[in-house]
């Protein structure tokens, strides 16, 4: 169980949103709900505040009757709710209700405590929103997207519940649950904020992280299968530029490669005084997609951190308007819910995945010519050339899925349409650059599984399974497990498709 005081980290996310980790609400933080909710209610009795006794964004100018309240924030949820395209993949939606919960938990936002209680008892038991991709701009917030979850909060709408889509309304019946109370604000504060484009962003990180993980793994078998050279990694070379990154990548694969009897020293090979004539039968060195790794792949980790630090400062914030100081008394106009923060994380998130699937598609590319690698038969394969295909058309698919991420790469952070009678006259578009990066991380995956079976067919056509680093080994053997080898041709896809979703997301 893990309760909510008002900060969650990475590690909370993968927790609760991956591995189903139950959650409470600690005491101090609803009595801070409380206190939130019953200080709006008394503050705005007579005076004009936002969206509690006013119409919403250009409509602010028309004062709302007390006893017409309520239905303004039912009126809002309603008419927002227009949402179109593919539904949000649930683990998003989870971890995109985590983040709204988070931040209305902060006491910033005057919502009735029974928002939270709900909140709380639909992630505990997986009873999700149905959300779709298309409507959010990002600048109020993700406010069409967030008006899905707020219309099931209010009883309506549907759910995912039990792995079908339901009315919202029978699932409450079924699971005995209470609809919210609308009492101020409800509406807007539940509809205001970044909290979809932060949730998709969190898991966004987490995929990343581990998508990078493999990258460096088969970035260090590949070094081995062509044995490589490893000065490129070493400590002096590599701490000669300053970057953490970098440093890091290259300690990394000096320790996955430190029982490898296949990559060679230069002193051994090159500096041995041994070499003459005036061709030189050895490579003096990789090519760049084997040389260049720390340096490729630095900027990624540096990059992932940054975004990681920025996603999780977003929400454990408030990201509401307006916002509620308790301490001060008082309640202050502003913009909060603006995305911009996201949407620029995103696309710098999207442009190293890009990358990355870049590099892969050049290592495996260097795998299946053998007239770069000079080793290994034309696309490893490893039954009858001319007869059989091996690996050539998993290339194809390589190819295409990274030239699509090359495209998406494009950054929605400068895309801004004013809408809105010109109120939002420069938007953030987050929930959009959030669903392109989870589409590129995808991407990502499938061209790191096609790589990962290259790996392991290159490995037994050498037949170095007993050579290859104790690291290597276990990547090997990860893949074997859910992938045979073959020397006939096969039908490829359900074999790729087996590795991107079992072994690249084991270590999730």
């Amino acid at each position: 169980m893990i309760t909510l005081k008002g900060t969650l980290g990475i590690e909370d996310f993968k927790k609760i949103v991956l591995h189903n980790e139950p959650i409470s609400v600690a005491n101090e933080t609803l009595k801070r709900v409380e206190d939130s909710f019953q200080f709006l209610k008394e503050f705005s009795e007579n005076k004009i505040i936002y969206g509690v006794n006013t119409g919403f964004g250009p409509m602010a100018q028309y004062k709302i009757k007390d006893e017409q309240r309520i239905q303004l924030q039912y009126n809002l949820i309603r008419s927002h709710a227009t949402g179109a395209g593919n539904p949000i993949d649930k683990i998003s939606i989870k971890a995109s209700m985590l983040a709204r919960l988070n931040t209305l938990s902060l006491g910033h936002s005057g919502v009735h405590p029974s928002a939270i209680t709900l909140m709380t008892q639909l992630i505990n038991r997986t009873i999700l929103p149905v959300i779709y991709e298309h409507g959010g701009v990002g600048a109020s917030g993700d406010l069409v997207q967030l008006a899905h979850m707020a219309l099931v909060l209010i009883g309506e709408g549907e759910v995912y519940y039990k792995n079908e889509i339901q009315p919202t309304a029978e699932v409450f019946k079924a699971e005995n649950l209470q609809p919210i109370s609308v009492e101020l604000r409800e509406g807007l504060a539940l509809m205001n904020g970044t909290s979809v484009m932060s949730g998709i962003g969190m898991v966004n990180t987490i995929q990343t992280r581990n998508l990078l993980d493999w990258m460096v793994k088969t970035s260090a078998a590949i070094n081995e299968i062509v044995q490589a050279y490893d000065d490129h990694l070493s400590l002096e070379l590599n701490h000669s530029k300053k970057h953490k990154g970098q440093r890091k990548i290259a300690e990394i694969m000096r320790e996955h490669l430190k029982d490898s009897k296949l990559t060679r020293k230069r002193e051994h090979h090159l500096y041995n005084g041994l070499q003459t004539g005036d061709v030189f039968e050895e490579k003096v060195q990789e090519y760049y997609s084997l040389r260049c790794v720390p340096q490729i792949l630095g900027p990624v980790l540096d990059t992932l951190n940054g975004v990681e630090k920025i996603l999780v400062e977003e929400v454990n914030s408030a990201n509401d308007n307006p916002i509620i100081d308790l301490e001060t008394r008082q309640v202050y106009h502003g913009g909060n819910f603006h995305g911009d923060y996201v949407s620029l994380e995103m696309d710098k998130l999207k442009i190293v995945v890009t990358k990355m699937t870049m590099l892969a598609e050049r290592q495996l590319n260097y795998l299946l010519n053998s007239k770069l690698n000079d080793l290994l038969p034309p696309f490893v394969n490893l039954g009858t050339l001319g007869l059989n295909f091996g690996m050539q058309g998993a290339q194809f698919t390589a190819t295409s899925t990274t030239a699509e991420s090359q495209m998406l790469s494009n950054p929605m952070y400068v895309h801004s349409i004013p809408n809105n009678n010109d109120n939002q006259d420069i938007v953030s578009m987050g929930a959009n650059a959030a669903l392109i990066t989870q589409k590129v991380i995808e991407n990502g995956y499938q061209v790191v599984a096609i790589e990962l079976l290259t790996i392991v067919q290159a490995i037994e056509y050498l037949e170095v399974q007993d050579k290859v680093s104790s690291q290597t080994k276990a990547v090997y053997d990860a893949v074997r497990n859910v992938v045979p080898s073959f020397t006939e041709d096969a039908v490829l896809y359900p074999l790729i498709k087996k590795i991107k979703e079992t072994v690249l997301k084991i270590s999730v």
